[in-house]
């Protein structure tokens, strides 16, 4: 009880002492450092699990622990999910977006260590997925459920939550620049002086405090030795369209694994298939091990040998075909990899296995023209780092994304040109081939996507059971028009559904059609069904906003019955529509 009285006089000295505005940004610090803490505390422990239980192997002998550890981590992750957190709800990106639209950005407080928590397990075991995602549900959670305490509306509550997205990206990676065009691009639908100034606040609070705390060694930083030449951009541009093909491939099969999981009802069966078949693919492939990035920094660094450690390829890296078949391999297998850990049950995301596909593809894409000499030299580092990129932009739809991130992380811009050649022209292939990215293409099907197009947007957010009028006085199939008349004398409004017994809509009644035959006594007999007509379409209780809107148009009408497998709901009218759109349309870009 003092408690919350303590509290209670805080929120009302806030009120009296700090506008909105300023409160905001002193919040979106606290949120940047709360989710620059989580990733630190993310990365250390998934980096110094990897190195405890690696640590002493006899590569040549033990290898078998790479088919043990992630079937473990796996495991564990299903245990802790449904015997501590008890909610198999995901850890991804498209959670978050479906919070925004379905949740009024309302995230579950346990997902605010969680995601850690299970992302620790996971990957620590070496699970094939990336750390960023479950970081970024993280930090979305954190900025979330801090606006709720302080009892924000919608709006703050969003941009706060994509504050401890953009805080975790910046943390992550120390890419400030990087982590507010993320937010801006994959989850804010309006930007304004609102919405970038905290998150610009948020984002260099958490790069600061992980610059601060976190071990150099553990930082992702790349350096670029060779300039980009003006003589390569053919090459950036044939391997811009390579990385949108890779990307389709990736978002594609990863939903199909995802799919065909999901299906497996038994969370013991998804965890024993998963498992072994992570397990042979590790225990052949090492490199799929863990997030990846150790990999792609020996493979820049030029150190074939610790990329090819412990595989059947090992004593073959001075063999060129054998080289291509490997990190060609790798393509194509990191995927399938992450889809099996996730579908399993573990906790990650796609982001790091995007990253590491597009530097396997820039890699085999330089090795092979430098092999045959079709030419100059190509530089294998440049075209490893824009491989990146590309995949990373075409896999999530979001070019900027990818082009900004691979940028910060070299630490300048000396590849920009390369990288915005290149990404734009994955994006656009992408784009071509695959309408919706990996993170939307199931909330696109369920009709709960928010989109740039702010038309869109507000379709989304606005749900047909908050504007079916039930206040319609219904009519029996059986009665008469003296009947009718009896309703009509209750009623306020000019429609009559005619049911049957069952609960079904058959036809309705309106007034108009009547009224020059209600007052004559000797038409009081007739039947209601002479009197009854269709209504020109219905609205299924499912059916998005898009689709009722589309109906409205196509008929014309001004009023469409609900129905829920044939059974009347009620009736949706076009003004309300209209009043509703836009008091959300208020609602998602008010300043």
């Amino acid at each position: 009880m003092a408690r919350t009285t303590r509290w209670r006089r805080f929120l009302i000295w806030r009120l009296k002492h700090i506008n909105n505005q300023n409160f905001m940004l002193i919040l979106s610090v606290f949120v940047g450092v709360a989710s620059g803490m989580t990733a630190l505390i993310l990365k250390t422990a998934v980096y110094r699990g990897r190195e405890f239980l690696l640590e002493g192997i006899d590569w040549a002998y033990q290898n078998y622990l790479f088919f043990l550890y992630p079937m473990i981590g796996v495991g564990l992750t299903l245990l802790f999910k449904k015997f501590i957190i008890r909610d198999f709800v995901k850890h991804n990106i498209t959670a978050i977006l479906q919070a925004i639209s379905k949740r009024n950005s309302i995230v579950k407080f346990h997902k605010t260590y969680s995601s850690v928590i299970g992302s620790i397990i996971t990957a620590g075991f070496g699970g094939s997925i990336g750390l960023e995602s479950p970081i970024i549900s993280s930090g979305a959670a954190i900025g979330s459920n801090m606006a709720r305490n302080f009892h924000l509306n919608y709006k703050e509550i969003t941009v706060m939550l994509a504050c401890g997205a953009s805080g975790a990206i910046a943390a992550i990676f120390n890419t400030p620049i990087a982590a507010i065009v993320f937010a801006l691009e994959v989850l804010l639908i309006d930007l304004s002086r609102f919405s970038l100034i905290p998150l610009l606040m948020a984002s260099v609070s958490g790069a600061i405090t992980t610059k601060l705390f976190l071990d150099e060694e553990i930082l992702i930083e790349f350096a670029i030795n060779t300039p980009f030449a003006a003589k390569d951009i053919p090459f950036f541009i044939l391997l811009g369209i390579l990385s949108g093909f890779v990307s389709v491939y990736f978002t594609r099969v990863f939903l199909w694994i995802e799919n065909k999981f999901e299906a497996i009802k038994l969370l013991r069966h998804r965890m024993l298939i998963g498992g072994l078949a992570l397990g042979v693919l590790i225990f052949y492939f090492p490199a799929l091990y863990g997030e990846g990035y150790n990999t792609v920094k020996a493979l820049i660094g030029g150190r074939l040998d610790e990329v090819f450690r412990s595989s059947l390829f090992e004593n073959y890296t001075d063999v060129w075909y054998m080289v291509v078949i490997f990190i060609g391999a790798m393509v194509f297998l990191k995927v399938i990899a992450t889809s099996i850990t996730l579908g399993a049950g573990g906790i990650g995301g796609i982001f790091a296995p995007s990253v590491f596909t597009g530097a396997m593809l820039g890699f085999v894409f330089v090795y092979l023209y430098n092999h045959f000499q079709m030419g100059e030299p190509l530089d294998a580092n440049n075209f490893t780092l824009v491989g990146m990129a590309s995949v990373l932009g075409g896999v999530l739809q979001a070019p900027l994304t990818g082009i900004f991130l691979i940028a910060e992380i070299t630490s300048g811009y000396e590849l920009i040109v390369p990288l915005m050649l290149s990404t734009t022209i994955s994006f656009i292939t992408v784009k071509s081939l695959q309408k919706e990215s990996i993170v939307t293409t199931q909330l696109a099907r369920k009709g709960e996507l928010i989109t740039h197009n702010k038309d869109r947007a507000v379709l989304t957010f606005m749900q047909l059971s908050k504007v079916i009028e039930k206040d319609l006085k219904s009519i029996n199939e059986n009665a008469t028009l003296e009947d009718l008349i009896k309703v009509i004398s209750k009623s306020k409004r000019n429609i009559y559904p005619v049911l049957t017994e069952e609960g079904y809509l058959i036809g309705v009644v309106l007034l108009d059609d009547v009224r020059e035959i209600m007052f004559d006594k000797e038409m009081y007999n007739t039947p209601i069904s002479n009197v009854m007509i269709m209504p020109p379409a219905s609205i299924s209780y499912k059916d998005p906003m898009e689709v009722v809107l589309k109906k409205f148009t196509e008929t014309g009408a001004w009023n469409l019955p609900v129905i829920d497998e044939g059974k009347y709901i009620g009736f949706v009218s076009k003004s309300k529509l209209f009043s509703a759109y836009r008091q959300h349309l208020v609602k998602i870009t008010a300043d």
